[in-house]
């Protein structure tokens, strides 16, 4: 039987209170689950406590265990005294039925009732859809009868979502079957966290600020090119109302009882990759420390962090940990061939040091980008029954020689909190060191191809960076129409700090190509793609969902 049938669940009423929240802001949800007010965050008084980021290295189809660390170190900071919070994005349930699986963390460090978190929780992702699709089909609806906006039916940006992987859906062609169903133009699927939507939630203040965002996104252009909003369609304000109790976050606890708040999920590689900002402002009301996830690695959802979240939240980070794994270092190596869904190869789970230190150059890489921030960083090794002390002690050597202030063993996967107590000390003293100097990598004033030019060479490795005509024709008019002042959000592979899976390990000199930069008005950010982005994912030949059932008691089996 696994850890999370075992874990006594509290009710999560006295979770709330432990945690310090009022009883008139807490919404329960059932008995494992509730809403908390977020005006508490808002309106708050109380000094920031210690804010601390989980960030890892490249990911791999070897696995590094971010999640599980945030939980587990979560776990860990309590059992040593410190009144502590984590702060997660909300799974996606297309991956989870696909390849990934839930985000639950895992063993003796998860998020529990995990089938609740990794399914449906309380319908914030249905609200986004909903919201998303509303405003698609008043786009339609517009353009069918009398077209008042002009719109541009071959201008039209925003497309409709759901959250499951189905690729069969990533371009569709619309209005087809006569005069009465609309005007025929191509249009088509993301997956629900790739809306822009999910973004305008996780960043707004309030629900007035969620309001002002909704009229600022931008549907397309009308036809002498200008830009049309979901504000000039008048749907905005039915959007707000779809999303009015998904701007609170939401409550949930680790195997241990520990508080995990959890709030919105726009992915890393397509958007800004992190849990929101009321999430932490809430969580910081009311604790000592607060442990928050940014996704995939420090050139992804840490980046983006630093330089979108920290100027929306107000609040800055006093330590960074970086999360590695002994295998995956090896697999940046070069020397193993693995694949997504495939086993590993039995050769990676033996001691190498050669292709252990050949990966290592990837974990600099990311201790470097934290540190120019001017956060101090604590790498921390989901360490495995398979890695050697020869190994650990390898990357130990290399952590502290390319700047980390600590490096320990973390093994909260099999023993839980207790098995995160030396990272948990490491970040107590990094966090409050007073070490931390926080700076965003660049001002918005900036000229937007300065920006990116900035992220692809000091974050990315590139030697330079080449824009599309088009990109370039994008950039001028988005500078002229005022939005030049925005930060940026790069969409890239996951997979490498450059925009190439197949580049591996720390990539450098390369050229970065910059073939497309779109605007989201109503999250507030530019958006640069970088090679092919996919925002639809599709299943494979064994998807998980294969092997996921549920008995007549309604007990869930098979979900990871």
């Amino acid at each position: 039987m696994s850890d999370r049938n075992t874990a006594k669940l509290r009710p999560i009423t006295d979770v709330a209170e432990d945690a310090g929240f009022a009883p008139e802001h807490v919404f329960a949800y059932g008995p494992s689950k509730a809403k908390i007010d977020h005006r508490i965050g808002v309106r708050t008084e109380k000094k920031q406590g210690k804010f601390v980021l989980v960030t890892a290295i490249t990911p791999t189809p070897a696995g590094e265990g971010k999640t599980v660390t945030t939980i587990g170190l979560s776990m860990a900071l309590n059992r040593l005294g410190k009144r502590t919070i984590a702060t997660i994005r909300q799974p996606s349930m297309g991956p989870v039925f696909g390849v990934k699986g839930g985000g639950a963390g895992g063993g003796k460090s998860q998020v529990v009732p995990m089938e609740e978190l990794n399914l449906h929780l309380t319908g914030d992702f249905h609200a986004v859809a909903a919201a998303n699709n509303l405003l698609s089909a008043a786009v339609d609806t517009s353009l069918l009868l009398d077209n008042p906006l002009s719109i541009d039916a071959n201008a039209i940006t925003w497309r409709r979502v759901v959250d499951m992987n189905d690729r069969a859906l990533r371009e569709v062609r619309v209005g087809l079957g006569g005069p009465k169903n609309g005007v025929p133009h191509d249009a088509g699927f993301d997956i629900t966290p790739a809306s822009e939507i999910m973004s305008v939630v996780g960043l707004a203040q309030d629900r007035g600020d969620l309001r002002k965002r909704l009229d600022r996104i931008v549907i397309g252009k009308n036809e002498s090119g200008s830009p049309i909003t979901a504000g000039e369609l008048e749907v905005s304000g039915a959007m707000s109302a779809i999303l009015r109790e998904a701007i609170d976050p939401t409550l949930m606890q680790t195997c241990e009882g520990t508080p995990v708040l959890v709030h919105t999920g726009p992915f890393a590689n397509i958007s800004y990759g992190n849990s929101s900002v009321l999430g932490d402002r809430v969580a910081a009301s009311v604790s000592d420390y607060v442990v928050t996830e940014a996704g995939f690695g420090s050139d992804m959802g840490a980046e983006k962090f630093f330089n979108i979240k920290c100027r929306e939240s107000g609040m800055s980070p006093d330590a960074v940990v970086v999360v590695a794994t002994v295998r995956a270092l090896k697999a940046h190596s070069g020397h193993y061939s693995l694949k997504s869904a495939a086993p590993l190869p039995p050769e990676l789970f033996e001691e190498n040091l050669e292709a252990l230190g050949e990966g290592c150059p990837n974990l600099e890489a990311h201790i470097d980008n934290v540190l120019l921030h001017g956060v101090p960083v604590v790498v921390a090794v989901n360490r495995f029954p398979t890695d050697t002390d020869a190994e650990i002690a390898l990357v130990r050597e290399r952590a502290l020689a390319a700047g980390a202030v600590a490096c320990a063993e973390s093994r909260v996967f099999e023993q839980g909190g207790a098995g995160g107590e030396a990272l948990a000390e490491a970040v107590i003293t990094a966090a409050e060191s007073g070490k931390a100097n926080f700076r965003h990598l660049y001002e918005l004033d900036t000229p937007i191809r300065s920006k990116i030019e900035t992220l692809a060479t000091r974050i990315y490795g590139a030697g330079s960076v080449e824009f599309s005509a088009n990109a370039l024709a994008e950039i001028a008019h988005f500078e002229e129409e005022g939005y030049g002042g925005l930060p940026i959000c790069v969409a890239k592979t996951q997979y490498s700090l450059s925009h190439e899976a197949k580049f591996k390990g720390r990539p450098h000199g390369y050229l970065f190509p910059v073939r497309e930069v779109r605007l989201y008005a109503g999250a507030g950010f530019l958006v640069p793609l970088a090679g092919t982005i996919m925002t639809m994912p599709g299943l494979g030949r064994t998807p998980a969902y294969k092997g996921i059932d549920m008995d007549a008691d309604g007990n869930i089996t098979g979900l990871f």
